[in-house]
């Protein structure tokens, strides 16, 4: 049978390190996921509201409200954001749970290009601190050299291969990267210099770059109309749990009506897929998560207090209706 080659492409070193990472993932971890799908009608109406008065560059958008909730969520079930250390052959392992919570987050650049950005201590930041820590990395990012950060990142991955006495995985890593077609093709000389002259205050470094404690991926954002949901996702070691967020979608959903009796209605729905790994984690771990979203998708007036404008919905939105039509 012939074959028409249309393109031939090899890995740059973004989906070395996507490859590498995910291979892992998926040979070492035993991956449990679980389909939670909440009803945000009310929830969505007062994001509606939360923006109102506001200039366009403090605009929350509905995914930095959604990390700020799935941190809430965390903080009620924290083993959620740990570290595991496995030895399979000995049978040992040790689960590191962390307070800081540290969200490994896709960024987009304006080349289409994906990078994976680390949001640090989001467990301390309201809505608007998150929104402006988002913002200052997108604009770093736009900024940065997307190989030589990456390069950055992953030759310190090689050291510590190396200090851990993998020295033929070291070995191997470092012919990968840099010999023959598949070499990846960094800054030399003035250009390498000028670059890392660079503030980190301008772009990014490795600190930006480094794993999180937890991942979360919108993949709702890139495709709002979509229908379906995201039922697996890998969960990248060391960390024990991935969470993936999908596009809130229009269902017929069960409520009470005001007579008590249950009615089919339309409401919105937001599929979001919980990956934890078993070795660490049991599905009751994963529990006061699900219980505490809950508690923030039936009660949503609590979102206005998570932004320091909270007060300006109350004063100003007592008519609403035309608003959030």
């Amino acid at each position: 049978m012939n074959k028409r080659l249309i393109k031939e492409e090899h890995f740059g070193i973004q989906r070395k390190m996507v490859a590498a990472m995910t291979e892992e993932s998926w040979k070492t971890i035993p991956h449990v996921t679980f389909i939670y799908e909440p009803e945000v009608s009310r929830f969505f109406d007062e994001y509606k509201k939360i923006n109102f008065g506001r200039s366009p560059d403090e605009k929350i958008t509905f995914n930095t409200l959604m990390v700020k909730a799935i941190t809430e969520g965390i903080k009620a079930a924290p083993v959620m954001n740990s570290h595991i250390e496995y030895n399979s052959a000995l049978v040992r392992g040790t689960v590191k749970t962390y307070e800081n919570i540290n969200i490994s987050m896709a960024t987009i650049l304006p080349s289409g290009e994906m990078m994976t950005t680390n949001c640090r201590d989001f467990d301390k930041k309201d809505l608007d601190e998150m929104t402006a820590y988002i913002k200052d990395l997108r604009r770093r990012a736009e900024q940065s050299d997307l190989t030589e950060a990456l390069y950055s990142v992953s030759f310190n991955r090689t050291l510590n291969t190396i200090k851990e006495g993998r020295l033929i995985e070291a070995f191997l890593r470092i012919i990968g990267a840099k010999t023959g077609k598949h070499k990846v093709k960094t800054l030399k000389g003035k250009a390498k210099r000028d670059y890392h002259a660079i503030p980190e205050t301008e772009r990014l470094g490795d600190k930006d770059i480094e794993q999180g404690t937890i991942t979360i991926s919108n993949i709702g954002s890139l495709d709002l109309g979509q229908r379906g949901a995201v039922g697996l996702l890998e969960i990248i070691p060391p960390q024990v749990c991935a969470i993936g967020i999908g596009a809130v979608q229009k269902k017929p959903v069960v409520k009470q009506n005001s007579h008590g009796k249950d009615e089919v209605v339309p409401g919105k729905v937001l599929p979001i897929c919980i990956a934890f790994d078993h070795r660490a984690l049991d599905f009751g771990d994963i529990v006061p998560f699900t219980k505490k979203l809950d508690e923030i998708f039936e009660n949503p007036e609590i979102i206005h207090s998570w932004t320091k404008k909270q007060t300006v919905y109350l004063e100003t939105l007592k008519n609403i209706d035309d608003f959030t039509a």
